[in-house]
């Protein structure tokens, strides 16, 4: 997982270094080469064993300015393009988006060319501590999401959580509804699912193959019935029961197909859910992207999932969809199983990036 992501950034990091390092390399050049006091001459003149005075030292200060200057040095404009461009390249070969790779660029150029490199100074830990500020910067958003905090606060008034999974088909949106059951299932919470995804009967056949192996009770309808019912007949089953949170599963969409969005916002409108998650394939680059971007703009999604990062060698999807949303991921799907599910750390994540 984000392998291929990781070594490029290792790559630019150590020509960052190189640039930054070169200060150092001029100060042992200038020490190296600064002349050394010669002992005076002896000269003999008529009179035995008497000695010509040596001329007086000339003062340090201005070598001493010039190896001050050197050491506090910043990259040059040269440096900072060429250092650019090769990053700009590797986010993009990385499946980041555009605007997230303009971004990473503008702050990286601000902080390097303010950034001076002091004598003693590991230019490595210059470039890491510089590169890990702006990635943890874009994967923790402003806008946060607890879902167990959510879920406990809700039960505190009686009422159930609602959350609306939204997505496109092929994403493993009910196979992480699945998962989320289970985890929170594992952590004492009562667990309804909505099968709500009425628009095909493998869906509404699939989610309840699930609840069965997890032991979930789950509301469903036949096919084509309206969605938005059966979120809302999940919701009053969960209140009449007892139970913490309903996970509504609803039909995969493109996110170009209007009259679909149309019956999300419905499903939304009906349920007013506590939380929407869209439900992201990191595989699929810049489409992503627009998925999420899309989705949060019909219905305001409070957060993502990611899933398939078992496969993905790149990484790009994290950083951007964190960015063009402004909302939290929370959980990243590493598998098929029932737990492959674990909780978003953008430090760990960023650890794996950079290498560190």
């Amino acid at each position: 997982m984000f392998g291929k992501l990781r070594e490029k950034f290792k790559k630019v990091k150590e020509k960052i270094s190189e640039k930054l390092g070169r200060g150092k390399e001029e100060v042992e050049e200038v020490e190296e080469t600064e002349p050394k006091a010669e002992k005076p001459e002896i000269k003999r003149s008529a009179a035995p064993r008497e000695l010509v005075p040596p001329p007086p030292e000339k003062p340090k200060k201005t070598v001493r300015r010039a190896v001050k200057k050197i050491i506090f040095r910043k990259l040059s404009p040269e440096d900072l393009e060429d250092i650019i461009w090769d990053l700009e390249v590797s986010l993009l070969e990385s499946d980041v988006a555009l605007p997230v790779v303009a971004h990473i660029k503008e702050k990286l150029r601000e902080e390097l060319a303010e950034r001076k490199v002091r004598a003693g100074e590991d230019p490595k830990k210059v470039v890491s501590e510089t590169m890990r500020k702006i990635l943890l910067e874009i994967l923790t958003p402003k806008e946060k999401l607890d879902l167990l905090k959510l879920i406990e606060e809700k039960r505190k008034t009686g009422e159930p959580a609602v959350i609306v999974f939204v997505g496109i088909n092929g994403t493993g949106k009910t196979t992480t509804i699945a998962k989320l059951g289970k985890f929170l299932k594992d952590r004492g919470f009562r667990v309804v699912a909505a099968a709500a995804d009425t628009f095909r009967a493998a869906g509404i056949e699939q989610i309840e193959i699930h609840a069965q192996r997890l032991q979930i009770p789950v509301v469903k309808q036949k096919r084509g019935a309206d969605a938005a019912a059966v979120a809302y007949d999940a919701i009053q089953h969960a209140k009449a029961t007892g139970a913490d949170v309903v996970l509504v599963d609803t039909a995969g969409r493109m996110q170009t197909d209007a009259n679909l969005m149309d019956e999300m916002k419905k499903i939304v409108r009906v349920s007013k859910p506590d939380a929407v998650i869209f439900i992201g394939d990191a595989l699929a680059g810049n489409d992503a992207v627009e998925q999420a971007r899309a989705f949060n703009d019909a219905v305001g999604i409070s957060g993502a999932i990611l899933c398939k990062m078992d496969a993905d060698a790149r990484g790009g999807a994290a950083l951007s969809v964190s960015y063009v949303t402004g909302k939290p991921i929370l959980f990243l799907g590493t598998g098929q199983g029932y737990d492959d599910l674990v909780e978003f750390v953008p430090e760990k994540i960023v650890d794996i990036l950079l290498g560190d």
